[in-house]
């Protein structure tokens, strides 16, 4: 094993003051490679470098700010396999996945260079012109998960850049090298001081969270880490965007066609081996179509290749982390207990790596840890229900609220459904899509404000009325 790649703090690369960690590969159960580890005080070094970085960063003009957005995207696709080969050995995902995500992220970095900044006109009149603006609000701590290491660091620092704030990144510990490689080409582009980037544990994400000079937090992950945050975040009343846990729901409605939506439910449920936050992991069917749905999806489940995801024809890869694939486990085994039956997958697989089969569990219901938890895994519960309402009521039976769908042939029948659900984002024959123009948040206990379009970018500003007599 090797340490690769290094902190940067005002433009420069630097060692870690701590020990490097290794990370493991997920495919393997092995560190592949160790991490430099920063200290709290680099964290302060970090944000020094912003502060000092957004006194001039800040004033950058639209244009220049819209073409560096255009150069890292270049540089992204440039580096496209490096990248992509990263994501897949610290994070597990099939490579074509990898690859997916890695040019996702290059289209992301181009849109939302292409965003525009308002100005609102609030009044226009003899006596008074009233003019809305958006002015960038200093330092942002970005803090990312593991499940999209690659997209979601590109979703927290591009708009952070585009309205002209500077940031400290602290990335996931068991995937922190393609974010580290990303802010490496970030600082390329920019002024030193405008991006950094930390990692480790031992108090890092805490000395973000409570530092002084940091105005805004964007958080992806768990619910109770978001809950500390806030505590953290309300001595200086820190901005924040967190996207939190998610235990989102799907109905389909009776007639569905089975036919056309049965791989569509597969794909939506278990992209990413069901690690990620909007993916659907409740899935609720009418009884008179409930068990022919449960057999098209396990034998789906059952025609997948599971494996490393570096090998030819592997289509489903690794539980990131043994911590997760360990929930995985015990949330199918209390189903089991309970008396569910498991139609596909069902048990670690043996061997090296955290490998656990797309398992597909019947005959359970709201009260089983399985529906009633999020699992963030390779297992998809399904529950029986005899009419809509019954339907509606269990769905939104559940503390978190960032995604639901409904799933038919009338779209007037699944929209009337649809606008039912307490969920941020509510799709209809469709469920996991984000779109970079398309305001996505959670309800509940899922987070609070939107990432994406102008209501995604406005969140990082401050509004600013100018107010200008005429009398």
């Amino acid at each position: 094993m090797q340490t690769v790649s290094t902190l940067y703090i005002n433009g420069q690369a630097v060692a870690g003051d701590r020990d490097a960690f290794p990370v493991i590969n997920p495919a393997t159960g092995d560190a592949f490679a160790h991490c430099p580890a920063a200290s709290p005080e680099q964290v302060d070094d970090a944000v020094a470098a912003a502060g000092a970085a957004f006194k001039t960063f800040q004033y950058t003009p639209n244009a220049e700010l819209k073409a560096m957005l255009h150069r890292i995207a270049d540089l992204i696709d440039a580096h496209a396999d490096e990248l992509a080969q990263l994501v897949t050995l610290e994070q597990g995902k099939p490579l074509a996945l990898a690859q997916m995500e890695v040019g996702a992220a290059a289209g992301w970095t181009r849109y939302t260079a292409d965003l525009e900044i308002p100005v609102k006109v609030i009044e226009d009149s003899e006596t008074r012109l009233a003019e809305l603006h958006y002015k960038p609000l200093g330092v942002v701590g970005s803090i990312t998960p593991w499940n999209w290491p690659l997209m979601i660091a590109v979703w927290h620092i591009m708009p952070a850049l585009r309205t002209g704030n500077t940031v400290v990144s602290k990335p996931s510990s068991f995937t922190p090298f393609s974010t580290l490689k990303l802010v490496e080409l970030i600082n390329e582009v920019v002024p030193a001081g405008v991006i950094n980037i930390v990692t480790g544990e031992g108090g890092i994400g805490r000395a973000m969270t409570q530092h002084a000079d940091i105005r805004k937090i964007v958080f992806t992950g768990s619910t109770p880490t978001g809950q500390d945050i806030m505590r953290n975040a309300a001595d200086n009343l820190k901005r924040l965007t967190l996207e939190l846990g998610g235990n989102d729901a799907g109905i389909v409605l009776p007639g569905a066609d089975l036919d056309r939506i049965a791989p569509a439910l597969f794909q939506t449920a278990f992209i990413n081996m069901g690690q990620t936050c909007a993916a659907l992991k409740r899935l609720y069917v009418h009884e008179s179509q409930y068990e022919d749905l449960c057999q098209r999806l396990a034998k789906i489940a059952t025609e997948q290749v599971v494996g490393n995801g570096l090998e030819v024809d592997v289509t489903f890869g690794p539980v990131q982390n043994k911590a997760q694939l360990a929930i995985v486990a015990e949330l199918v085994s209390d189903a089991k207990q309970q008396g569910a039956r498991v139609l596909s997958g069902g048990d670690v697989q043996s061997g090296n790596g955290y490998f656990y089969p797309p398992t597909i569990v019947a005959d359970v219901s709201n009260g089983v840890r399985l529906v009633d938890e999020e699992q963030f895994g390779p297992a998809l519960p399904v529950v029986r229900y005899s009419d809509i309402d019954e339907a509606v009521a269990m769905a939104n039976d559940n503390v978190n609220g960032l995604g639901a769908s409904v799933w038919g042939e009338d779209v007037e029948q699944a929209r009337s459904v649809a606008v039912r659900l307490e969920s941020g984002t509510a799709w209809i024959n469709n469920h996991s899509e984000v779109l970079p123009h398309c305001p996505f948040g959670g309800s509940k206990m899922s987070g609070i404000g939107v990432e994406f379009g102008e209501e995604g970018l406005l969140e990082y500003t401050q509004s600013q009325l100018l107010n200008i007599s005429r009398g």
